[in-house]
C-alpha cells in the first residue's frame, strides 16, 4: 500500500535543489555568515513581496513576535488581546514582555479571532491586538483595524501561516504597526531550519527591531538597549531568497488542492470544511476539517496509509505552562471545541490529484461504514 505523508519536501526541493546548493556555495565562498549580503538581499526581496518598506530577518517566528512586541514598547502592566486558539508561540511572545494575555474566542467557522468578540475585552490597560492569520486565512482586518484605531491600540499581526494572503486585496503582514512571520520548514515559505522576519512601514520600529535582534546594538560593541541575539543567519537567508521566487506558484497550487478537497468532500454532512470570511483570502498552509468523530477518522486514515495531524490538540489556556493564569476548562468553549474536533488533511505542493482522490475516498468510506453514528 502506497502511503501518503502529511507533508513532503520532495517536489519543492527537487525543483530547486541546484539553486539551493548554489546559494549555499555563495555563502560558503564569501565566508560571511551573520548580517551579510544574503540577509540584506532577502530582506529587500521579502519587503518587496509584502509591499512594505522594511523587513528585518530574525532567528525564528517566536523571536520575531517577541521583538515586534518589544519594539512597540509592550511591557508589564499592558494587556494584549490574542486568540484563544492559536499555536502557543503567540502567547509565549506576550509572556516574554511581562504583559498580560487577554484571550479572545474565534469565529467557529473561520477559526480566526472574532472582531465581534474583541470589543468587550478592551480595558484601560489594553495596549495591543495580536490577530493570528490561522491556517493561512487572513483575519477580518478591516474590522480589527477600525476597533484598534477607535481605541488607539497597536496591531501586531502573527503572519506565520499566511504569507501571501490578503484581506480586501491588502496583504497580511501590512496592516499592523509591526508584524511577525515564521519560516519554519513546513510553512508556505520555509527555510531549511529555523528563521523568521518582521515587516513594517515604520522606520523607527524597523530601527528598534534591528537593534533588539542584535544585542541592542547599532554599532559594534555599543549597546543602546537591552537586546537579544535573534538574527537570521546568512545560509537561511540565501535559501529563502531562492524559495521566495517560487512562492506565488506554490500558493496557487495550494489553492488548487484545497478546491479539489472541497469538490470531493462537500457532500459529507458530518464533516465541516474550511469557511473563508467575506473579503478574506485563504492560502491553505493547512486544510483543516472538523468532525465530532475526529479521533476515529484519524485512526481510519492512518490504517489506510494516510497521515494526518491535529492543529492543535490542547488550547493554550489549558496547557500546563499557563496553569498560573488560572484559566479552567470551559472558559473558552469555542477554542476547546476546535481542539477536539479539528483534523488537518495532507496538503503540500507536489501532492497529486490521485492522492487527494484516495484521501477523499477513504474519508467517504469511513462515513459509509459508520452511518449509524449521530
Amino acid at each position: 500500500m502506497s502511503k501518503i505523508p502529511f507533508f513532503s519536501f520532495d517536489n519543492q526541493h527537487g525543483l530547486i535543489q541546484e539553486e539551493i546548493l548554489n546559494a549555499f556555495k555563495f555563502v560558503l565562498d564569501h565566508n560571511w555568515y551573520i548580517l551579510g549580503k544574503s540577509l540584506e538581499e532577502f530582506e529587500s526581496a521579502y519587503a518587496h513581496f509584502n509591499d512594505v518598506k522594511y523587513c528585518i530577518g530574525t532567528s525564528n517566528g517566536l523571536d520575531a513576535l517577541h521583538i515586534a512586541l518589544k519594539a512597540a514598547d509592550i511591557k508589564k502592566g499592558d494587556e494584549v488581546i490574542v486568540p484563544s486558539n492559536t499555536f502557543i508561540a503567540s502567547w509565549l511572545a506576550i509572556t516574554y514582555t511581562g504583559a498580560t494575555i487577554v484571550p479572545v474566542e474565534p469565529d467557529p467557522l473561520t477559526y480566526n479571532i472574532s472582531p465581534a468578540n474583541i470589543q468587550a475585552l478592551i480595558s484601560p490597560r489594553t495596549k495591543a491586538i495580536m490577530p493570528v492569520h490561522l491556517y493561512g486565512q487572513a483575519c477580518e482586518m478591516d474590522q480589527i483595524m477600525e476597533i484598534a484605531q477607535r481605541h488607539h491600540l497597536i496591531v501586531i499581526e502573527d503572519n506565520a501561516q499566511a504569507q501571501g494572503a490578503t484581506f480586501n486585496g491588502k496583504l497580511t503582514g501590512t496592516f499592523g504597526a509591526i508584524n511577525a512571520t515564521s519560516f519554519y520548514p513546513v510553512k508556505n515559505l520555509g527555510a531549511l531550519g529555523d528563521a523568521g522576519a518582521l515587516t513594517t512601514q515604520d522606520p523607527d520600529l524597523a530601527d528598534a527591531a534591528r537593534m533588539l535582534r542584535n544585542y541592542g546594538s547599532k554599532t559594534k560593541y555599543e549597546y543602546e538597549v537591552i537586546g537579544y541575539n535573534t538574527r537570521m543567519d546568512e545560509i537561511q537567508a540565501a535559501i529563502l531568497s531562492v524559495k521566495l521566487k517560487y512562492l506565488k506558484g506554490w500558493l496557487l497550487e495550494r489553492k488548487r488542492i484545497a478546491t479539489l478537497y472541497f469538490d470531493l468532500l462537500q457532500d459529507i454532512e458530518d464533516l465541516t470544511l474550511p469557511k473563508t470570511a467575506n473579503g478574506a483570502e485563504h492560502v491553505y498552509h493547512l486544510y483543516v476539517v472538523r468532525t465530532k468523530h475526529r479521533n476515529p477518522l484519524k485512526t481510519h486514515l492512518e490504517e489506510e496509509g494516510i497521515s494526518t495531524a491535529i492543529h492543535y490538540p490542547i488550547p493554550p489556556h489549558l496547557q500546563k505552562a499557563y496553569k498560573g493564569l488560572g484559566f479552567a476548562k470551559g472558559d473558552f468553549p469555542v477554542a476547546e471545541e476546535l481542539a477536539i474536533t479539528s483534523l488537518s488533511l495532507p496538503l503540500y505542493p507536489g501532492i497529486t490529484e490521485g492522492q487527494i482522490h484516495k484521501i477523499a475516498e477513504s474519508v467517504h468510506c469511513f462515513y459509509e461504514k459508520n452511518t449509524h453514528r449521530n
